[in-house]
């Protein structure tokens, strides 16, 4: 029966993965399809509007519900699908529009307030749109001329309009003029006098009237289709109830959004097949396991996200990958525990057992507080920030339900069968380093090398407090010379980014002097590549002349510059929000540390985290790298990873703490913080080779428009293991032997609680 059960339990495993690749196979296409891309992965728009009163001396507050159903009235005209419209503040709304491709009909349809009017010459309402037909403007053509045809709701009331500007013939007042959007202070005669010099007047039509018109009618001009197909469909859409104001815009072309996604795309894959490989050489049979697990895990991330129809951006696939790298660290943790209770003569079973049971306190909270720091980025963040903060919340989540309970499951299903009984080396364990219980040897091999850690960290600690010196040197030196502390990104500082992108050779030359012979000569350029270069100037430049500089760019490379304005409105608000995600992120994490552990662990972590912060942030100022909003995705994701490692540590800490009792003196903690290191060295390299294996993959083969989002978070993962290995231990050791000189009482207390935790976890002993 047990032999039986034994087969069963092998069965099943296979069956299972059997059943995986299936699924796999079978729903690939469906996801693929449902997958929501974002403007970065293929191309269009995303504008953010302030909406505000018509009236300037409205006292009322906006009602955005209004908004909204109008701005959803005209999408729906453009035939988009997926529209994103989310409501920031109070009076604030942004809207992305993904694969749209005339992307300037779009823009100027979705934020002109079209509040259509018949007036005479003397600027004397007439009617408003009421009088048409709802939905009732059609593009039609006059001649080969295009025109707009409106068909007329109210005929009594047009044809008695119409009547009293034909009785002004005598005078040669009889002119009826169509605006869109009159305000207080236009005029039909100023505006006449513009089109005698030549220029474009403010209203649509100036119709000579003869008679009196009792049906339908025509607004001709001097229209492209284009032009006409707007206005036709900005009458039908109806007013806005509010004036929209832009303050910020992001335009990004197909072609530069689907090469974006080509190559971090394969970069990810590669980064993922040389995890898959790592975990089976250094870990044999439980890396099998966590290639299976692994596939899993993709599919149902991306399936996740396809049902919750969320935008997957650059961004999210960081997320993604750095998310892959952090749950095989929650199996490396489990499998190197493992091999410890191997190397103490445990048979396979009982060592898989009692390594996950022990490692499992430590992934959970690693985890945990890596998914504060998420949510905080998704409640409070926005934009790109909150499009990572939702895949970071995802891997996460699927992280502890496929890791800590999947992955374990299936590991103890083949260890269950009794095929890798008696077969250490099935994970990575010599023969050679157990003990031979039933001979009365004692565990003589640990996998560990003795290093004096404790020793060593003022070298480390050293090391960094001269590069954020180094740093401080350089901003005030720059700062100085009007450069700027930090070169700050159009995000914080405002300003306008044109992304120039093409399928031949891109120079910064020819670039340069393009827009040179615009008459645009305060703008800053940087290559990426071959075929794209950035174009930034601090102006946050109007929609007028950013058109007329993409329109000449696209002449020369034969396709439309992608664009990002950032109003100061808006660029100061990115600085306060950025300040106060990474405070409240600070805030919530060390509460939990706290509450989990004890202060003064708290205090190693939050040293730490501002360590790995102020070293990411001093190399950015040192290479004058671009500060935009993305880096504080980063700097949230490094804190919660950062975490990951020094939790880990500290969980060895605090379990060797629990054989100590009385009073210890510093060399006593220094030892503890040795042995600690010594057990867990191993899962913070080995955690950091797999973290870092995919993001040195998007460094080199990933999108260029990324690059500095993924040196943050190279950097940040380097530091966040340094920190965690030398900074938190070295903070919690200072903490205990200067700030426990009194705490005598909780030692005898926490002793006698441990022994009985120690008791209750010896049950397993062979």
């Amino acid at each position: 029966m047990a032999k039986q059960t034994k087969k069963g339990n092998l069965f099943t495993f296979f069956g299972i993965v059997v059943l995986i690749a299936v699924l796999i196979g079978t729903t690939f296409n469906t996801i693929k399809n449902g997958l929501n891309l974002g403007l970065d992965l293929q191309g269009g728009f995303e504008i953010l509007y302030e909406a505000t009163p018509l009236k300037e001396d409205a006292d009322t507050d906006v009602e955005m519900t209004s908004v909204i159903n109008s701005i959803s009235k005209r999408i729906n005209v453009l035939g988009v699908s997926e529209p994103s419209i989310i409501v920031e503040g109070n009076n604030r709304v942004r809207i992305q529009l993904a694969g749209i491709e005339d992307q300037e009909s779009a823009r100027a349809m979705i934020g002109t307030t079209a509040n259509l009017t018949f007036r005479d010459v003397d600027d004397k309402l007439l009617s408003d749109s009421s009088v048409l037909v709802e939905g009732g403007a059609s593009l039609a053509y006059d001649e080969g001329q295009p025109i707009v045809w409106l068909k007329i709701k109210d005929d009594a009331k047009f044809a008695e309009i119409t009547k009293q500007i034909a009785a002004r013939s005598s005078t040669g007042d009889n002119i009826m003029i169509i605006w869109l959007d009159w305000e207080e202070g236009d005029s039909y005669k100023a505006e006449l006098e513009k089109v005698k010099k030549g220029e474009e007047p403010k209203y649509i039509s100036a119709a000579s009237v003869k008679q009196e018109i009792s049906g339908n009618c025509q607004i001709s001009g001097s229209f492209t289709e284009a032009e006409a197909r707007t206005l036709a469909n900005l009458i039908n859409s109806g007013s806005l109830p509010v004036k929209l104001t832009e303050l910020s815009s992001n335009v990004v072309s197909a072609q530069f959004g689907a090469d974006a996604l080509r190559k971090t795309a394969t970069a990810g894959l590669i980064g993922v097949a040389l995890i898959v490989l790592f975990m089976i050489f250094r870990y044999r049979l439980p890396g099998i396991v966590t290639a299976v697990m692994l596939s899993l895990y993709i599919w149902a991330v991306f399936g996740l996200y396809s049902m919750m129809g969320a935008v997957f951006t650059l961004s999210g696939i960081g997320a993604l990958v750095l998310g892959i790298g952090m749950t095989v660290d929650a199996n490396i943790i489990s499998y190197e525990r493992i091999r410890q209770e191997l190397y103490k003569g445990r048979s396979i079973p009982n060592a898989v057992a009692e390594g996950q049971t022990q490692s499992f306190s430590a992934v959970f909270d690693a985890q945990f507080t890596t998914l504060i720091a998420a949510l905080i980025m998704y409640v409070w963040g926005n934009g790109a920030v909150k499009g990572f903060a939702t895949m970071l919340v995802i891997t996460v989540v699927m992280t502890l339900v496929l890791n800590v309970g999947f992955s374990r499951w299936l590991l103890r299903l083949i260890v269950g069968s009794g095929v890798a009984d008696d077969k250490p080396e099935w994970f990575g364990v010599a023969r050679n380093q157990i003990p031979d219980i039933s001979k009365g040897q004692s565990q003589f091999y640990t996998g560990t090398r003795k290093f004096d850690y404790a020793s060593k960290a003022k070298y480390a600690i050293r090391t960094a407090l001269a590069v954020i010196a180094l740093a401080l040197v350089m901003g005030f030196v720059n700062l100085g010379s009007g450069n700027g502390f930090f070169n700050l990104g159009i995000d914080f500082a405002s300003g306008t980014k044109l992304t120039v992108s093409s399928d031949k050779a891109v120079t910064v030359e020819d670039v340069e002097a393009k827009i040179v012979e615009l008459g645009y000569k305060d703008f800053k350029y940087q290559a990426s590549g071959e075929n794209t270069v950035y174009a930034t100037t601090k102006q946050a430049i109007s929609t007028e002349e950013l058109t007329k500089i993409k329109a000449a760019l696209k002449e020369v490379y034969g396709e439309e510059p992608g664009d990002n304005v950032v109003t100061p409105v808006v660029g100061k608000d990115l600085v306060r929000n950025a300040m106060i995600l990474t405070i409240v992120a600070w805030i919530a994490m060390m509460a939990y540390v706290t509450f989990r552990y004890e202060w003064d662990y708290a205090l190693g972590c939050i040293v730490a985290l501002v360590h790995d912060v102020a070293i990411v942030l001093a190399l950015f100022g040192i290479f004058r790298f671009e500060v935009n909003t993305e880096l504080i995705s980063v700097l949230l994701t490094i804190i919660g990873y950062s975490i990951n490692n020094s939790i880990v540590v500290f969980d060895r800490v605090r379990e060797t703490m629990k054989g100590k009792k009385g009073k210890l003196s510093a060399a006593d903690y220094d030892a503890v913080t040795n042995d600690s290191m010594d057990a867990t060295i191993k899962m913070s390299i080995n955690s950091t080779i797999t973290t870092m294996l995919p993001v040195i993959m998007l460094l080199i083969m990933g999108s260029r428009s990324i690059f500095t989002f993924i040196f943050a978070m190279f950097v940040g993962l380097i530091a966040g293991t340094i920190s965690s290995i030398f900074v938190a231990p070295t903070v919690w050791r200072w903490a205990r032997v200067n700030l426990h000189k009194n705490d005598t009482k909780k030692p005898k207390k926490k002793a006698k609680k441990e022994t009985l935790d120690e008791y209750t976890f010896k049950g397993i002993n062979a």
